[in-house]
């Protein structure tokens, strides 16, 4: 058992995880150079021994188009002989297409997804997935046909738990129509102090009792999360009063705002995943988080339709 930590945690479905999950996109997808299998591994093993029992992935996450897969290669050759293997969970999503030349789109297509799925049943080594998201909309296909899909594949015993991204109120609330009660676990988009147009999506989850999972909760891989300090005064003057990063105090924040929130940050660096685990230990007074809520900036809310 190489746990080293434990960590405060949070039902998510039926399981129960870390309170804060590590986002593997930076493993395989946005880095230049990329990290290479050993870094992947020292990232991901510095997350379990910070207490993180939660992975977050996807089929897109790869170098190329013709590496699809290659992050959820990565996430299972790190995991290979962790002890307490069963109580680390790892999530995946599909639906989201790359075709020669990088070319981009989206595939809802029952035989697409089940190709999509048992290709991340390989790359993960597992028999069954902890939970699939179905990866953004297909807007060419009726969204609740899609969700009867996903539906089918848990019946099948192929996935333990579903999940959706980039989805809209209406869009949950399908979900929730298709899947039943409690059926539907979680809903990932994006949230963070930049980028704050997924608070209806998750007040409405809070509401529900669906976990809400943000993807770039600390702002994103392409400077955000280095930038949080300052781009809003405000998280580098709490930060500052806590003796933390600012980064740690964007994820308190966040945890703050529900029970039922889960913030996956991305990692490429065993220091990254450290100093974002420790958020869970960091009690926010309300002042100050009324401060933080007045902070940041909105964005158009159309940007992770």
């Amino acid at each position: 058992d190489r746990y080293r930590r434990t960590m405060k945690t949070r039902q998510l479905g039926p399981f129960t995880v870390s309170a804060i999950g590590m986002g593997c996109m930076p493993l395989s997808l946005g880095r230049d150079p990329m990290p290479t299998q050993e870094q992947a591994t020292a990232t991901i093993h510095a997350a379990l021994d910070a207490g993180i029992t939660f992975f977050d992935t996807a089929d897109i996450y790869a170098p190329s188009w013709d590496e699809m897969g290659h992050n959820e290669h990565v996430v299972a050759q790190a995991l290979r002989g962790i002890g307490n293997r069963d109580e680390i969970i790892v999530a995946t999503k599909g639906g989201i297409t790359r075709g020669e030349g990088e070319t981009w789109g989206r595939d809802g297509s029952k035989d697409y997804l089940r190709r999509a799925l048992e290709h991340s049943l390989s790359q993960l080594e597992v028999d069954c997935i902890d939970l699939y998201q179905w990866h953004r909309p297909d807007r060419w296909k009726v969204y609740g046909e899609v969700i009867e899909v996903f539906a089918e594949f848990k019946r099948q015993g192929l996935i333990k738990a579903v999940g959706i991204s980039n989805a809209n109120v209406e869009e949950i609330e399908v979900a929730q129509q298709v899947l039943g009660e409690g059926g539907l676990v979680s809903v990932q988009n994006e949230f963070s102090p930049r980028f704050r147009c997924s608070l209806d999506e998750l007040t409405y989850c809070d509401e529900q009792g669906i976990n809400f999972l943000p993807w770039s909760p600390l702002g994103g891989c392409s400077g955000g999360a280095a930038a949080i300090g300052s781009q809003f005064t405000a998280f580098e003057d709490v930060a500052r009063a806590h003796g933390v990063s600012p980064q740690q105090v964007a994820l308190a924040w966040e945890l703050a705002k529900s029970d039922k929130l889960i913030p996956i940050p991305g990692a490429s660096r065993p220091e990254s995943i450290t100093d974002s685990a420790k958020a869970v230990d960091l009690v926010l007074a309300d002042d100050e988080i009324a401060l933080l809520d007045a902070s940041a900036a909105y964005h158009d809310p159309q940007v992770h339709r």
